[in-house]
This record gives structure tokens, sequence and C-alpha cells, in this order.
């Protein structure tokens, strides 16, 4: 059963911009395994976790190292979740994530749909 849907845009240069003027940023918004990645990928990821947020409600407290984005071997995105992420899902009820990651020119869009 849905539980929620999430959804968030992000702008590419903004984030670009962001990440040159906060060095640290980059830390703080993304797990290991995601750092090395374009900008355009980087926006698409931040604008899963934004929309992993917005379909839990926003609860305060928690970690965007929580909320990771990662390849299956076909290349479809996947969403994993510990920690802060997972007990605010478990609280919602929630045990499946379906993500869905575009980006096209200046803007980088992500869909999650909770059950």
């Amino acid at each position: 059963m849905v539980r929620a849907i999430g959804v968030d845009v992000a702008d590419v240069a903004r984030l670009a911009a962001a990440l040159e003027r906060v060095p640290r940023l980059r830390e703080r918004l993304f797990t290991p395994g995601e750092r090395d990645l374009p900008v355009r990928s980087l926006a698409a990821r931040f604008a899963a976790k934004e929309a992993v947020a917005k379909a839990l409600g926003s609860p305060g407290g928690m970690s965007w190292q929580d909320c990771e984005v990662v390849r299956e071997p076909s290349g479809a995105p996947r969403l994993v979740v510990r920690g802060t992420v997972a007990a605010a899902a478990a609280a919602c009820g929630i045990s499946v994530w379906h993500l869905s990651l575009s980006h096209d020119g200046p803007v980088a869009v992500a869909m999650v749909v909770a059950e």
C-alpha cells in the first residue's frame, strides 16, 4: 500500500555554487559512495533525499548520511535508508521505497513512492 509520495527539484548550477562556496557541504550532504559523482548526479541525489524527507513529513533530526542513492547493476537507482531515516520510515510504516531520478539541462528531479 502506498503510504506517501515525495517530489523535489534541484537547480544544478545552484548546487554547484553551494558546493564551491562551502567545501564541507559535499561531506555533509552525500555519502562517500556519492561524493565523486558529477554535479548533475549529485543534484538528482540531493533532490531524492529531499523527496524522502517530504514523504516522511519532514521530521527533524534526520541525517543526510542516512539516505543514499545507489545504482543497481541494471543502472536503475535505488534508495538505501539506515539510521535516522530508517527509524522515521519505520514509524510511518514504510518498508519499501521506489525512486525515479531525472536531470535535463539546469534541473534535476526526484520522485519517491513509499510503501
